[in-house]
């Protein structure tokens, strides 16, 4: 089928924490095999699997030390062709984490690299002299704090990296560097990968003259748009679409920070050859403070008609010429129940209306492991989480600049942490949540005992069978892939409430986002219309929109009929 992409919902799973098959504490691919099964049960289309490439695990896997072969504690090469067998028997395509925006700093490429000014790999990374005063090229940060670019002793030059020291750039401007990458795609392409999720892929074209920011008081270095967006990165992406993408029948989605819907669609028009889709950022920033020099960390209130002006944004300028990826949760993001819902005696009715409200807009929906359940963050002491980017900024706001306190930063983690996500999955209530039956190499969130997979699936009411729901509907009403997205209620501060039109017929979806009782007066248009419900996270919904009086978080779906 054409644009199978459109119709389909992708489970992403972060290997290391899925599911340890022999015990060491991590997730690994046999077991990932042993639950395909559930995820059958769910319903879902593709697995988007985080990386399982050879790695010093620097950044868990996304510091890429050998593209064709498996990191040796996620398990073999054989393995993984296994796993891609197994999941094609059931139905469900795999979808692979292509991180080429930089390796790790043991690839073969850059060990050879480093050696002298004239090693012939030395063109595949980003080398510069320092200023004339011996410091950095130019003031560009990195996205793990401090400076992007790292002094190597041996050529006295300085390489660039916009994440840890450890993971070096690459040089797309090399052309023997993008024909070993086209290389690497198709070796997994031709073992029946069915596609790419494409790590910071709007990075990967540098503006050449490589300009410092415009100095900001408070700020030796900088992030902004000279990371993003560069001169080549369409004319990289038609070749890599021209020599790879274009001979399979593959679904891609590019993670593209700093882009707007008029820059997602130069991605997605199809007439481009460039990718199906991109994961926008702006949603996931609406609770962040701008401007400040504490980043992700500077917390405010997320303001729901903010929200919904956003995700309209780019509902409304994608409707042609362009894709959206649908996602409140990923291995970078925390546990939306905990962030946008309430994970305490609302954490089922908020976790189905989250899922209620973004299943039904125009676009792919993504399911981050443990979100069909209704996992929540965890609330850890700083010393026991694992993330460099935590590790990273609490030495550089707290114990070196002190713009934040130790209780300050250690709020804005149990908020915001990437570790929220990345807490073992929580398969049942025996020790270690049935994650493994040794150490876990991430402590398991105290939630287990009550939130699990074993739980869940015993209750007919449980966020696994409302996510079950959502992914059948998908396929079984064309209007909730095909039809096209209207607003309605912009300005009421509680209220999510939109309808999707297709061929003739409607739908509805209105959700309140909080925990108060508001009463909804919908607009002329939809309150004649004859209405039937089609799916609701309370059993006793209002069978028709007419007079609507939502409890807490509760959300309803109606049909036209």
């Amino acid at each position: 089928m054409k644009d199978w992409w459109k119709s389909s919902v992708v489970y992403q799973i972060y290997p290391r924490s899925f599911n340890d098959s022999n015990g060491d504490g991590m997730g690994d691919i046999p077991g990932i095999i042993e639950k395909l099964d559930y995820l059958k049960e769910l319903g879902i289309d593709v697995i988007w699997l985080s990386p399982v490439f050879d790695s010093p695990q620097d950044d868990n896997g996304y510091d890429i030390r050998d593209y064709k072969r498996v990191y040796e504690q996620f398990g073999t090469n054989e393995d993984m062709f296994a796993m891609i067998d197994e999941a094609h028997k059931r139905g469900i395509k795999i979808v692979m984490d292509l991180v080429v925006n930089h390796t790790s700093d043991e690839h073969q490429w850059f060990v050879e690299s480093r050696k002298s000014k004239d090693n012939p790999y030395r063109d595949y990374y980003i080398w510069k002299d320092g200023k004339e005063d011996g410091s950095e090229p130019n003031n560009w940060g990195s996205y793990f704090s401090g400076s992007a670019w790292q002094y190597d002793e041996e050529t006295e030059q300085y390489f660039l990296h916009y994440f840890s020291k450890r993971q070096p750039d690459l040089n797309w401007e090399n052309e023997q560097l993008r024909k070993d990458v086209w290389d690497l795609m198709t070796f997994w392409m031709e073992k029946g990968v069915d596609g790419w999720r494409l790590d910071v892929i709007s990075s990967i074209s540098k503006f050449q003259d490589y300009p410092d920011y415009d100095k900001v008081e408070g700020h030796k270095y900088l992030i902004g748009k000279y990371h993003t967006n560069g001169p080549r990165l369409h004319e990289f992406l038609q070749d890599m679409n021209r020599e790879v993408l274009s001979k399979f029948d593959c679904m891609t989605v590019g993670e593209a920070p700093g882009s707007s819907p008029s820059e997602a669609k130069l991605f997605t028009e199809p007439s481009r050859n460039e990718l199906n889709m991109i994961f926008t950022f702006e949603h996931m920033d609406l609770d962040t403070e701008q401007g400040t020099p504490n980043g992700k960390w500077a917390m405010r209130d997320m303001n729901l008609v903010e929200l919904k002006a956003n995700l309209t944004k780019w509902q409304t300028e994608l409707e042609v010429g362009g894709w959206n990826s649908l996602y409140w949760n990923n291995h970078d993001q925390p546990r939306i129940v905990s962030r946008w819902g309430n994970d305490g005696e609302h954490r089922v009715v908020s976790a189905k209306m989250l899922g209620t409200v973004l299943h039904f807009l125009k676009g792919t929906p993504y399911i981050y492991q443990g979100e069909e359940i209704g996992m929540v963050n965890c609330a850890y002491a700083i010393e026991e989480y694992d993330d460099i980017e935590i590790r990273n900024a609490y030495r550089e706001l707290v114990q070196e600049n002190g713009t934040l306190t130790h209780e300050q930063f250690l709020k804005a983690v149990h908020y915001k942490g990437r570790d929220n996500a990345r807490t073992p999955m929580q398969w049942d209530a025996s020790e270690h949540a049935g994650f493994t039956s040794g150490t876990p190499w991430l402590k398991v969130n105290p939630s287990y005992e009550e939130i699990n997979v074993s739980a869940a699936l015993q209750d007919p009411n449980s966020v696994f069978y409302h996510y079950q729901k959502l992914i059948q509907l998908r396929k079984q009403v064309p209007i909730v892939v095909h039809g096209k997205y209207a607003l309605i209620l912009e300005d009421h501060p509680e209220i999510f409430a939109y309808t999707r039109e297709y061929e003739g017929k409607r739908l509805l979806v209105v959700a309140n986002f909080y925990g108060n009782t508001p009463s909804v007066d919908l607009p002329e248009h939809v309150q004649g219309a004859n209405w039937t419900q089609l799916l609701s996270n309370y059993e006793d919904s209002a069978a028709a929109p007419e007079q609507l009086q939502l409890r807490p978080y509760e959300a309803v779906v109606y049909l036209e009929v």
